[in-house]
């Protein structure tokens, strides 16, 4: 299936010169496993800033910088580097999983495992553990078929789908498409029938919610 909606060219230059936040590099980076376009539109954006480094005037290092980076190497999270690792190896059975590896570096390959926290009588989500503050990253799962509450934006908010579908005022969103928005939207998510719409949502402000139920819960949420 081809992805049909992908990342603004602002998150996709932020993430190839590694000035994006945590959080938003993560949903990226899983939407790049899905997206052969924003692959290709990462390198290219890499090349250009290769040539612009090339040019740059040389600047005198400081005498211990290399240690500096040894020292910052050692201390990066084990999940943060482990694209670059490699596979790792495990006496462990593989579980079967559709989430993206960079995603599993954080939660896992067994979803259905998680230590899911009901959203109403139609949704759950996980908080994704990042040492991002900017921002909040979480898996949502909504019964196929079933709405989110309607509501709209505080801030700016990516939800990537992972499996299943779901449509809203502005489109249809399947596996591999990420939709963004803004302070701009109000809209009520509908999970597509026949199976779960699990997504990756990343948020960086609360939600506005229209209805009395998601208003009074949403401290308990953080959503």
């Amino acid at each position: 299936m081809t992805v049909q909606h992908h990342p603004g060219d602002d998150l996709l230059l932020s993430y190839a010169a590694g000035a994006l936040a945590e959080s938003w590099s993560l949903a990226i980076a899983a939407h790049l496993a899905h997206c052969p376009q924003c692959r290709a539109n990462i390198f290219r954006a890499e090349e250009v800033g290769g040539v612009l480094l090339s040019e740059i005037d040389p600047v005198a290092m400081l005498p211990n910088s290399l240690d500096q980076v040894f020292e910052a190497i050692h201390e990066t999270p084990e999940k943060h580097v482990s694209e670059l690792a490699g596979p790792a190896k495990s006496e462990e059975s593989a579980v079967a999983s559709f989430l993206p590896k960079s995603l599993q570096d954080y939660v896992g390959k067994d979803i259905d495992n998680l230590p899911w926290q009901r959203l109403g009588t139609d949704g759950h989500q996980f908080l994704v553990d990042t040492n991002d503050q900017s921002a909040q990253a979480r898996l949502l799962r909504i019964k196929a078929g079933r709405p989110v509450p309607s509501h709209g934006h505080n801030g700016r908010e990516l939800t990537l789908v992972l499996a299943g579908a779901f449509e809203d005022e502005t489109s249809r969103f399947s596996v591999g498409d990420l939709q963004d928005v803004d302070q701009e939207t109000i809209h009520k998510p509908i999970a597509g029938s026949g199976e779960d719409c699990i997504c990756l949502a990343v948020t960086d402000a609360p939600l506005r919610f229209k209805e009395f139920l998601p208003r009074l819960f949403q401290p308990v949420f953080k959503i």
